[in-house]
């Protein structure tokens, strides 16, 4: 019988997360969002207990406890504040696609300063514009004596602000061949390599305390070593990247769900109408059922997925399993956020309540990584037992997917 209740060691992580999340992320949301920014104090806090590197190896630093960790770690965050996780150090995509795509070499390279309580780095994927010949970058590598030369322009990324090096995916010159994302190449660039520009951050709808912004890349020259080849199949590694990262991101969105939840609930037991709390009226009673409902169905889907991943079991029910619980915690994450805001009546779109940032949080972190459109499409093939082939799975860079 397959169980997915914590083990002990989990349990106690999530108690302290938990705690956490209650006494010091949940009183300074608000905080956070003005100044734009997760406090260093907290940063120095969550950077000690070393949850960022929870999945992580313990031969690069990490303490090897598992995917399913990590997203009780994210989960337990994001009761406290949804936008906190995105503007913590190391909890990026940059963590797991140094993973997929490094040797073991350049993964302890990539992760030593992150071990040691530096910032870390980030991931550079979107672009503004689109090639309509293939699924591939407008930015491309150009080989160039011993190494590479980069340019193009890339955006929404996540942690430029902070990040001491960059993930860049480009299209290498003269590898393409008729296989969807060949020539496919991903490439660490540091922050002060020549030719390297950082852009203005964007002004975003929610998660005020991550930053998102542009690089331009104006003949960067990189070295063979950096580049990342993912093994012997890089567009699978790419795949998986995006993919454990993603759950990661829906583990938010959980989390998220029972917070809002847990504040309407409260809300509806002290609000009153007609002589009695607005909780007893059906419509009322009902809806906060529904999304009690999305809020823990979300939560096991979550967990299921993880545990495959953890249990080494086949890539495509890995993906199957992800693909629904990222797709189901974003639409549920939405529908939590948007009752919230509902049952709370006029107070819910001002300032002083905390569920009209739940709703603006919950609908940019349903850009993160792969949408819930994507993993709804990627449901349905598996459902249909439909081939899954990389370019009805992986983002195009245009589509400008968020990375932070």
């Amino acid at each position: 019988m397959i169980s997915f209740e914590p083990t002990e060691d989990q349990r106690l992580i999530q108690e302290t997360v938990g705690e956490l999340a209650k006494t010091t992320l949940a009183p300074r949301a608000r905080e956070f969002e003005a100044a734009r920014e997760v406090a260093d104090d907290v940063q120095q806090v969550i950077g000690e207990m070393g949850l960022a590197l929870a999945a992580v190896p313990e031969a690069h630093g990490g303490q090897e406890l598992g995917l399913l960790t990590a997203v009780l770690i994210n989960e337990g965050l994001s009761r406290g504040d949804s936008a906190t996780p995105f503007g913590l150090h190391g909890f990026g995509p940059y963590v797991w696609a140094a993973q997929e795509l490094a040797s073991s070499d350049q993964l302890t390279d990539l992760l030593t300063p992150l071990a040691a309580g530096k910032p870390g780095g980030a991931v550079a994927w979107s672009e503004v514009k689109a090639r309509k010949d293939r699924a591939a970058f407008v930015t491309t590598a150009s080989k160039s004596g011993d190494g590479y030369t980069l340019s193009g322009s890339k955006c929404f990324v996540g942690g430029v602000a902070a990040a001491d090096r960059f993930i860049v995916f480009a299209d290498v010159e003269g590898e393409a061949t008729d296989a969807p994302w060949s020539g496919s190449g991903a490439f660490v660039v540091k922050r002060d390599a020549p030719g390297l520009k950082l852009g203005k951050r964007h002004e975003t709808l929610g998660l005020a305390c991550a930053d998102f912004g542009r690089l331009e890349l104006d003949g960067v020259d990189v070295n063979e070593a950096d580049r990342l080849r993912g093994g012997d199949d890089f567009v699978a590694a790419t795949l998986r990247f995006f993919a454990r990262y993603s759950l990661t991101v829906a583990a938010r969105q959980v989390g998220l769900c029972k917070s809002s939840f847990d504040i309407t609930r409260d809300y509806c037991d002290i609000r009153e109408a007609f002589g009695k709390p607005i909780g007893h009226f059906q419509a009322v009673a009902f809806t906060l059922a529904d999304r009690h409902m999305d809020a823990e169905s979300a939560g096991e889907l979550c967990r299921r997925a993880a545990w495959a991943w953890d249990a080494r079991k086949p890539f495509e029910t890995c993906l199957a399993y992800t693909a629904q619980a990222v797709a189901h915690a974003h639409e549920a994450a939405m529908r939590c956020g948007d009752d919230a805001v509902q049952l709370h009546g006029g107070a819910g779109f001002m300032r002083d309540v905390i569920v009209e940032k739940m709703m603006r949080d919950a609908k940019q972190t349903a850009l993160v990584g792969m949408t819930a459109e994507q993993m709804d499409q990627v449901a349905a093939l598996v459902a249909c037992r439909a081939k899954l082939t990389p370019e009805l799975v992986l983002p195009t860079p245009d589509a400008q997917a968020i990375l932070t």
